[in-house]
């Protein structure tokens, strides 16, 4: 992901608070590309969706490390969010809209299909009790790509 363009990381709790925290970072990270305030609002969902994932699903009753990796090739973010948590058991069923694996906790179950929506691509990679990768990238669209970002 370091490749020759810009390149982020940070690492937080996974702690419901430090979603926010995450989709601003990004935001701001994102902001040299001069993206449209859509674009803009599109990637802060999609991080938002990935964040809250890793807090509700990957540590279960305990505090973890969320990882998120950003760069930036030409117009095109990629981002990663990482946590070491549980894994996901069948990724196809998790993708599926409103399947929750925390119904007591009335989630909605939508959270990779406003990912799929909001970014360009998203792929899921987990294995089970070491966590998961979800890397996603959108090419922002506002102006040609910047000198040396290519």
């Amino acid at each position: 992901m370091t490749g020759s363009g810009s390149f982020m990381k940070l690492e937080i709790p996974s702690r419901s608070e430090n979603e926010a925290f995450a989709r601003v970072v990004v935001a701001a990270f994102v902001s040299r590309l001069d993206p449209t305030l859509e674009e803009i609002s599109d990637i802060k969902t999609a991080i938002s969706e990935a964040v809250t994932n890793a807090v509700i699903h990957a540590y279960e009753d305990r505090v973890g490390l969320i990882v998120i990796k950003a760069s930036l090739e030409g117009n095109r973010l990629i981002v990663e969010i990482i946590d070491y948590g549980v894994g996901i058991e069948d990724i196809e069923q998790a993708r599926q809209p409103f399947f929750t694996s925390k119904p007591e906790l009335e989630r909605s179950g939508m959270g990779f299909t406003i990912m799929e929506n909001f970014m360009d691509e998203v792929s899921i990679r987990s294995e089970k009790g070491r966590g998961v990768a979800v890397t996603m990238s959108k090419s922002i669209r506002s102006r040609d790509p910047i000198p040396g970002l290519e």
